[in-house]
């Protein structure tokens, strides 16, 4: 068995939290390919690295002054190579990243060094081949991700017999300038990294135990969901649930890769496993009668049910039309 293994922001905030990841990664050899997140906040005072690169590149395009800010991730990463005892060069690769910022502002390179960084320091502190990115994740130049041409390069730079880390959220065009998802983008390079290897289960660790019938910030001690189809999956994020990107799910889908959310808090937990079919498990133990309960404040739905209605040439004309009044 092998398996793809992504963990967020809050699993990576600190010293820490890379230590649980490491015990977690350790404590199942079938763990082999993992992706990280840039670091994440450690607390309600911290700030998440991508926040803060985002922010040095608005002050930057303003011309004000980012030292203050840039210097905060300095120190971020700086603690967590004391902690940790790493090698790693941070003060030369800062000294990189700060030549890229005097000399051409790209802001998708620039916010790409978050899960390059921690990328970095989690492959050394677990003993992992490094993969950048920007290597074996390639888009379209429309910004559409190339699956087939990532699985090509996935295959050739990754040595299947060692551990291999690999960072989220960003890959490169076809002409190698760096190109970064959308926010939570690292759920989907994880979903191509387990795509690309045929592993038998996507882990995706966060700060929750999965998905849970309502959502634990308004209902107490809601009932975790032990497993949810992709289709249960889609229509709950669709209307809030956002514990896992949206677009995370086709890669694995298509080769029928369950995906396992996980708390790397609480490594204990089994968390929600997502599948294509959970009837075979659902007849051994019968789920919830209820899946999910979702909503958004200031959103209607309307379901309209006609018979024969696709031979009825105009209707959604004419739906559309009434929707005026």
């Amino acid at each position: 068995m092998s398996k793809a293994v992504k963990f967020g922001g809050s699993s990576v905030a600190n010293s820490e939290q890379f230590k649980k990841v490491k015990q977690i990664i350790l404590a199942d050899p079938d763990r082999k390919y993992v992706v990280t997140s840039a670091c994440g906040k450690s607390g309600q005072e911290d700030h998440k690295v991508t926040d803060l690169l985002y922010l040095c590149a608005a002050h930057i395009t303003y011309d004000v002054s980012y030292e203050s800010i840039f210097q905060s991730i300095v120190d971020k990463y700086m603690e967590i190579k004391r902690s940790l005892c790493l090698k790693i060069d941070l003060a030369g690769e800062f000294a990189k990243i700060r030549q890229n910022m005097a000399r051409n502002l790209n802001l998708d390179y620039l916010v790409s060094r978050g899960e390059y960084l921690t990328g970095l320091c989690l492959a050394e502190y677990l003993d992992a081949d490094f993969v950048d990115a920007s290597w074996v994740i390639r888009f379209h130049y429309d910004g559409s991700i190339d699956l087939d041409k990532s699985q090509e390069l996935l295959k050739a730079q990754v040595d299947p017999g060692r551990r291999v880390l690999i960072p989220g959220f960003y890959g490169s065009l076809p002409n190698e300038v760096i190109k970064v998802m959308s926010r939570g983008g690292s759920d989907i390079t994880g979903s191509i990294v387990a795509n690309a290897f045929d592993v038998d289960v996507y882990e995706n660790w966060t700060d929750v135990s999965g998905f849970y019938v309502a959502d634990p910030r308004i209902i107490k001690d809601p009932v975790q969901i032990p497993r949810i189809t992709y289709s249960e999956l889609r229509q709950m994020s669709y209307m809030g649930a956002n514990v896992l990107h949206d677009d995370a799910v086709f890669p694995v889908r298509q080769k029928n890769i369950p995906i396992n959310v996980c708390n790397t808090n609480h490594p204990e937990n089994p968390g929600t496993m997502i599948m294509n079919d959970c009837s075979e498990l659902d007849a051994q133990e019968p789920p919830h009668v209820i899946t999910g309960i979702t909503g958004k404040q200031d959103f209607t739905v309307i379901t309209m049910v006609k018979s024969h209605v696709s031979a009825e040439a105009g209707f959604l004309r004419k739906v559309q039309g009434l929707s005026r009044f």
